[in-house]
């Protein structure tokens, strides 16, 4: 009997030989660079591989250099912007595929809005740095808004994702009550359906914000002059002289990074 019950058991890939090492292999080349990363932020001297003594000497000159600074408030109003339009039309879309019937075409709609996360990212910046060419031509504009049209179409999908998969795992018999209760389509959604949707509006939010934050291809290929975000300053940095600020300008992003999450899932879980 306990022969068969081995037997019966589920499949499990935990249980396999060597997924424990490879899992741990995994994390370490993963994680490990990051960790080197972080510390030698703090390497006193000049050099980025030779530790040399603890320092805050990098993150100083980071904070000191006033280049860093503009290109770190332009990054986050960037990323503000795009995150906040991308929220705000993903979560017109997912309503617009999510609370309608099926209609022919749908499987085209849904291919529309997810085109940036099936082509690579290089061919979509080259596709809006000649668009956007054109409208330069034509109006001489060259002000930011290009950069957060472009930012708010690339993260358009990362925003629909979360917010598609919290409507459908909604219960509709709730806006069904509200509606027999005869409150306004509007009502309804502001009473019902907004609250509950809330937790995936946030995810999108926050994950299309730490995209824009992070993107260098696309804005690398629409920046007009003099508008360095925080991640093409440092693709700029490697070019020339390598020293640990930008150690350390990694690390202040990565915390950043981490704290956004972090504050969004401790939420998420208060809200539950």
């Amino acid at each position: 009997m306990a022969r068969g019950a081995r037997l019966r058991r589920p499949f499990s890939i935990k249980r396999q030989p060597g997924f424990t090492a490879i899992a741990l292999f995994c994390f370490f080349a993963l994680y490990a660079p990051i960790i080197v990363l972080v510390v030698y932020s703090f390497n006193s001297g000049n050099s980025i591989a030779v530790w040399e003594g603890f320092s805050w000497r990098w993150y100083r000159s980071a904070w000191e250099n006033d280049l860093v600074i503009e290109a770190a408030t332009r990054s986050l109003i960037i990323a503000l912007c795009a995150s906040l339009a991308a929220t705000t039309l993903a979560t017109m879309a997912a309503l617009g595929t999510t609370r309608t019937r099926p209609y022919r075409g749908l499987t085209v709609v849904y291919a529309l809005i997810n085109q940036p996360l099936m082509v690579p990212e290089i061919v979509t910046g080259v596709a809006l740095l000649i668009f956007f060419a054109l409208i330069k031509v034509a109006t001489g504009y060259t002000g930011l808004l290009y950069l957060i049209t472009a930012h708010t179409a690339f993260c358009i999908p990362f925003a629909y994702l979360p917010i598609r998969a919290r409507l459908e795992g909604m219960d509709l018999a709730l806006e069904t009550a509200a509606a027999d209760l005869y409150a306004t389509p509007w009502r309804a959604f502001r009473r019902v359906t907004l609250p509950l949707l809330w937790p995936g509006i946030m995810a999108g939010g926050v994950l299309a914000f730490v995209i824009s934050l992070d993107d260098v291809v696309i804005t690398e290929l629409v920046k007009s002059a003099g508008q360095e975000t925080l991640p093409t300053y440092m693709l700029g940095q490697l070019r020339r002289v390598i020293t640990p600020e930008i150690n350390a300008i990694s690390s202040v992003l990565l915390a950043i990074s981490v704290l956004i999450v972090s504050v969004f899932f401790a939420f998420s879980r208060k809200g539950d």
